[in-house]
């Protein structure tokens, strides 16, 4: 592999392991994947959901109705097809989300407030680009 991708990907491990938020609920990879994705794409189903983890559709529908009983999702009937379900996250969810997904925002004010404003603005266009090219990949 080459080391510039490899130093990236374990500056990129050293960031979360360090800066993420304490995990609070008891939950799998799986579910917080399927909350990231109801959460990044829109209409998402029950379908897109197999589809994207390459589970077949019954798992995946028993993992949807797992996370709706513990009040992570919301589900609704599509309007212009009733036969299609679509899954929304609900305020419980997008905190569970947050928690298990994105940096403690106070350890990264904290570290923030150490750096010059150039320092700031270059991580800031680095991640920016970084995330506007990960977009691209999907």
């Amino acid at each position: 592999m080459n080391s510039d991708v490899s130093r990236l990907n374990e500056y990129w491990t050293d960031i979360y392991f360090y800066l993420h938020y304490p995990h609070k609920e008891k939950i799998t990879h799986q579910v917080v994947r399927i909350l990231q994705i109801v959460d990044k794409r829109k209409e998402v189903g029950v379908s897109e959901i197999a589809s994207d983890l390459h589970i077949s559709h019954n798992t995946a529908s028993e993992h949807v109705k797992r996370i709706i009983d513990k009040k992570y999702l919301n589900k609704k009937r599509d309007a212009l097809d009733e036969r299609k379900v679509i899954l929304s996250l609900t305020d419980l969810g997008k905190e569970v989300l947050h928690r298990n997904t994105s940096l403690d925002e106070g350890k990264l004010e904290q570290i923030m407030s150490q750096l010059d404003e150039n320092e700031k603005n270059g991580i800031e266009r680095a991640l920016k680009t970084l995330s506007e090219r990960a977009k691209q990949c999907m």
